[in-house]
């Protein structure tokens, strides 16, 4: 991987709550099937079903234990999205997954989410740790999580399976500062 210098800092993103106008583009990541190995998801979603989810997430991490966030550019754009979950108030830790858009992709957006992560985990629900479980044929989130601070704390082994073939997962962590 060649080093990237990114365009985008923290100053030109926002993060904001999903909205129904979200479903557009929620639908088309969620169905995106070259995503599904990197994450939990195995079938595609109905306009319903994530209709539905949009509506009933409160947006709040406490009552759901996971929160979504749109990733906007300073025009509005969305330019992905970014989740908590897997929040454990009693450790103070939470699982962080993130998805920049193809066109939007080594430009900076998902550092600059991290950033606007870290700062809402520590700041606002007072995280001591994230965490994130990194396929190791993933070279883009790889350089993501390690440019973002991340440390690499183990493997797990044969953890994704793709249909044909398992994988092994890195577990990435990045301990928060001391309240």
């Amino acid at each position: 991987m060649e080093a990237h210098k990114p365009t985008v800092s923290y100053g030109d993103i926002s993060l904001r709550a999903l909205e129904p106008e979200d479903l557009d583009l929620l639908y088309q990541v969620e169905n995106d099937v070259s995503l599904w190995s990197v994450g939990v998801t195995n079938k595609p979603y109905s306009r319903y079903a994530l209709h539905e989810y949009i509506a009933s997430a409160s947006g709040d991490i406490y009552v759901d234990h996971q929160v979504r966030l749109m990733i906007c550019n300073r025009d509005g754009d969305t330019v992905g999205m970014v989740d908590l979950m897997n929040f454990n108030p009693q450790h103070r830790r939470a699982e962080v997954g993130i998805v920049i858009l193809d066109r939007y992709r080594n430009q900076g957006f998902g550092l600059a989410a991290m950033a606007h992560m870290f700062r809402y985990a520590h700041a606002t629900l007072h995280l001591h740790q994230l965490y994130a479980l990194v396929g190791e044929n993933n070279p883009y989130s790889i350089r993501l999580f390690e440019g973002a601070g991340f440390e690499k704390e183990g493997v797990l082994r044969d953890w994704i399976f793709d249909g044909d073939h398992y994988h092994d997962v890195i577990f990435y962590q990045r301990l928060l500062p001391v309240e």
